[in-house]
C-alpha cells in the first residue's frame, strides 16, 4: 500500500524585507533541496534594496517560486506584521496542500532538509509541527540558538496542514511561535525540533536583530512574553538563562525588562484564559524539573 506520505503536496511562505545580503544563499539551499517545495511563495513586504531584483530573478529561473509583492509601509513589522505578510501568501495559494511552512530568508540548510522532515512526520503521525536545530555561524565555529526540544524553531516552522488549522494557525502578534507551540500541545499533538545533521539550519544573522537593534528585539521578547501569559518567575529564569548568550547578560536582563515594563503600563494580554493558566502550569512543571536536575532539554 502506497504510504498517505509518500507524495505530500509542500507549501513554504516566507516573509521577506530588505534581505539583500542573505537572501541569495536562502534561495541556493532552497533550489538544492533533495524534495522541493511544489509551491514556494516569498512576499517581498515593501521592500527597498535590491531584493526585488533578485527576487524576479529567481523566480525567472524556479518554476515552483511565486512572488507576491506588498506595498512599503515605511518600517519593517515584526511580530504581527511577519504573520500578516504570511497570511497575505498563503491566501494566495490555490494548490491543495497537505504540509506548509513559514520560512525566513536569513537561513541555510542541507540539501536533505525538506527529505528529512516529511521522514520523520511520516514515522509519527501524531506530529503537529517539526524543524530541526538552530545555528549561527561564528568566528570560532558554530554557535546553537536554544530552543527546548518541544519547541519547533519560528525560522522554519513546518506544519502538517490538518494540525495547522485546528490549532487556529498563528496569531498576529509577537509570540505567534510561542503561542502555537502550545495551542498545539494543548490540542494532543506532539511538536518537536531535531537534533540531526541534516536538519541543521544555519542563521545568517543574530536572532531578533532585524528591527533596529538585538537590543531592542530582547525588549520585544519580553514584552511577547507577558502577551503570551507567561509566570514571572518563568521569564526570570529565561533571562537569566539567555545572559549566556550575546549580547551576553545585557540582552537577558533586556527580556525581564521588556515584561516588566509591558506589565507596569499594563499591556494587553492574549485573550485566552484558559490558554494562559495551562501556560503558567506547563512552565511552573518546567522549572521545578530544572530544580531537580533534569536538564535544560
Amino acid at each position: 500500500m502506497e504510504s498517505p506520505l509518500e507524495k505530500p503536496v509542500i507549501v513554504v511562505v516566507s516573509p521577506c524585507r530588505n534581505e539583500e545580503a542573505t537572501l541569495p544563499r536562502t534561495i541556493a539551499a532552497m533550489r538544492a533541496q533533495t524534495r522541493r517545495p511544489d509551491l514556494w511563495v516569498i512576499v517581498d513586504d515593501g521592500s527597498t534594496d535590491s531584493t526585488p531584483r533578485l527576487l524576479e530573478e529567481a523566480a525567472s529561473e524556479l518554476p515552483w517560486l511565486r512572488i507576491v509583492q506588498r506595498e512599503d509601509r515605511g518600517f519593517r513589522r515584526l511580530g504581527g506584521g511577519v504573520i500578516d505578510a504570511f497570511y497575505r501568501g498563503l491566501e494566495s495559494v490555490e494548490l491543495e496542500y497537505d504540509f506548509v511552512a513559514k520560512m525566513d530568508v536569513d537561513l541555510e540548510f542541507p540539501p536533505r532538509y525538506i527529505e528529512r522532515l516529511l521522514e520523520r512526520f511520516e514515522e509519527d503521525p501524531g506530529l503537529a509541527a517539526a524543524s530541526g536545530k538552530v545555528f549561527r555561524p561564528e568566528p570560532g565555529g558554530l554557535v546553537e540558538e536554544f530552543i527546548i526540544d518541544e519547541q519547533v524553531s519560528g525560522a522554519f516552522k513546518f506544519y502538517r496542514r490538518e494540525a495547522f488549522e485546528r490549532i487556529g494557525g498563528f496569531v498576529r502578534q509577537v509570540m505567534w511561535d510561542g503561542i502555537d507551540f502550545h495551542k498545539a500541545r494543548m490540542a494532543g499533538y506532539r511538536t518537536r525540533s531535531f537534533d540531526d545533521p541534516d536538519l541543521r539550519i544555519l542563521h545568517l544573522r543574530l536572532m531578533g536583530s532585524s528591527d533596529r537593534s538585538v537590543y531592542v528585539g530582547r525588549l520585544r521578547w519580553g514584552a511577547g512574553q507577558w502577551f503570551m501569559g507567561s509566570a514571572f518567575l518563568y521569564v526570570l529564569a529565561s533571562g537569566l538563562f539567555r545572559m549566556r548568550e550575546k549580547p551576553y547578560l545585557i540582552g537577558g536582563a533586556l527580556i525581564v525588562a521588556g515584561y516588566l515594563k509591558a506589565a507596569l503600563r499594563r499591556e494587553p494580554r492574549f485573550d485566552d484564559g484558559r490558554f494562559r493558566d495551562e501556560l503558567r502550569r506547563w512552565q511552573f512543571r518546567r522549572l521545578r524539573g530544572l530544580l531537580r536536575g533534569e536538564g535544560a532539554r
